[in-house]
C-alpha cells in the first residue's frame, strides 16, 4: 500500500486563487438563481439528472477561465475536456449533488480544482445557498469563509462518525468492504455529496467513504481535507488525480485513515 505525501513545491500564485473565488462567485449566482424552483430535470445517459443551473454554472465558470487564463485546460462534468494536457488544467462540477438540488436540499456544493501537472493544488468546496466557502490551497492553511479550520482528531473507528453519500454507489466486491466498515464505525449517514467532505475539514466527520466517483467529483476535495490536516487518498492509499478513480477515503485523523483503509481491503 503506499503512502499519501502532500502535493509538492509549487506555490499557487494568488492571482489563481483570485480566480477561483471569482469562478465560485459566478457559479453561485447561478444556482442561487435556480434553486427551488420548478426547473426542467433531464436525464444523462448515466441516468444521473441533469439541469439548466448545472449547465449554465459550467458555463459561467469556463467563459471566466477562456478570458482570464486563456491557456489553462478545462475538465468539466457537463461540457467535458479541453486541453486537458495544459500544465494548469480546471476541474469542475457545476453541482455536485444535483439529486439534493432538485429535491430543495441545501447540501449540494459546486466544485473547482486547479490541477498542476496532474497533482491537485487548490480547491473550493461552494455552497451558495448556506453561503459556505471551503477554500484549500497546497501549504496553507483550509478556510471555510476565510477562516481557518481543523479536522478532529480521532484514531478510533467505533468512535468514528463515517459519511457516505449513498449505499448504491458501491458496486461489486466494494459492497463488502463497505458493510465491513460500517458495522465497526460508530454512527454512519448518507445524503452529503461533496458537503460531507467540507464537515470533515471543518473537524464534525471523521471519515468519508465513496465509490463510483470522477475526478470532478474529487479533484477539489483533496487540498480542502488536506489543508485542514486531514488525508486523503483511494482505497489503495494511492493519491488523487485526473487518473485516479473510481474509490476515494477521506479522513481527519491519519490513524482513521490507515484504519479505514486497513479495513477496506479485508485485512
Amino acid at each position: 500500500m503506499s503512502s499519501v505525501v502532500a502535493a509538492g513545491s509549487f506555490v499557487c500564485p494568488p492571482a489563481f486563487i483570485a480566480l477561483a473565488q471569482r469562478l465560485a462567485d459566478a457559479a453561485g449566482e447561478v444556482a442561487r438563481k435556480y434553486f427551488r424552483t420548478p426547473i426542467a430535470i433531464d436525464t444523462k445517459p448515466d441516468n444521473s439528472p441533469v439541469t439548466i443551473a448545472d449547465r449554465e454554472s459550467e458555463a459561467a465558470m469556463r467563459a471566466i477561465i477562456a478570458r482570464d487564463a486563456p491557456g489553462h485546460g478545462i475538465y468539466g462534468e457537463e461540457m467535458g475536456k479541453a486541453d486537458i494536457d495544459a500544465e494548469f488544467v480546471w476541474v469542475l462540477d457545476p453541482i455536485d449533488g444535483t439529486k439534493a438540488f432538485i429535491t430543495g436540499k441545501p447540501s449540494f456544493g459546486q466544485l473547482i480544482a486547479l490541477m498542476h501537472k496532474g497533482t491537485p493544488i487548490l480547491g473550493v468546496i461552494e455552497q451558495p445557498i448556506l453561503h459556505e466557502r471551503w477554500l484549500g490551497v497546497a501549504g496553507q492553511p483550509t478556510t471555510l469563509n476565510g477562516q481557518p479550520i481543523k479536522t478532529r482528531a480521532c484514531g478510533e473507528l467505533d468512535k468514528a462518525v463515517l459519511y457516505a453519500t449513498a449505499p448504491e454507489m458501491f458496486k461489486g466486491a466494494e459492497v463488502a468492504a463497505w458493510e465491513n466498515l460500517k458495522r465497526r464505525v460508530g454512527l454512519v449517514r448518507y445524503g452529503a455529496d461533496c458537503y460531507a467532505y467540507g464537515l470533515c475539514a471543518s473537524g464534525f466527520v471523521d471519515l468519508v467513504i465513496e465509490s463510483s466517483m470522477q475526478p470532478y467529483d474529487y479533484c477539489a476535495l483533496v487540498p480542502v481535507v488536506e489543508g485542514a490536516g486531514g488525508t486523503v487518498s483511494d482505497w489503495y492509499g494511492e493519491r488523487l488525480g485526473l487518473g485516479s478513480g473510481p474509490s476515494v477515503a477521506a479522513a481527519g485523523d491519519a490513524r482513521m485513515h490507515a484504519a479505514a483503509l486497513k479495513v477496506l481491503s479485508g485485512v
